[in-house]
């Protein structure tokens, strides 16, 4: 009872066969985009946009800061309150006179 070659062959190509559906289908469970994978995704998706919110809103902060101190039209408050705690050259009981 002797194989023939050609079934053996056949038998090695569908053992390779069913090796790679079972490693293409372990990578569909657990590979890194893989079900497994995809509610830490979500996840990281959630908190990506929730950086990027609190990133926009100190942009949005920091405009109204530059426009403030538009060297054309500086805001007076802003400009003493930067002297005040930068600079540190005013004190309570002095008064600030703008020179124009």
């Amino acid at each position: 009872m002797r194989e023939e070659p050609r079934l053996k062959g056949e038998k090695v190509t569908q053992l390779g066969a069913l090796a790679a559906l079972l490693l293409m289908g372990g990578l569909a469970i657990a590979g890194p985009s893989g079900l497994l994978a995809w509610s830490e995704n979500l996840r990281m998706l959630d908190q990506r946009k929730a950086e990027l919110k609190q990133a926009q809103v100190e942009r949005d902060d920091l405009k109204n800061r530059v426009a403030l101190l538009d060297p054309n039209g500086a805001d007076p408050d802003l400009a003493g309150e930067l002297v005040r705690r930068d600079l540190n050259v005013v004190h309570q009981d002095e008064m600030v006179m703008i020179l124009k």
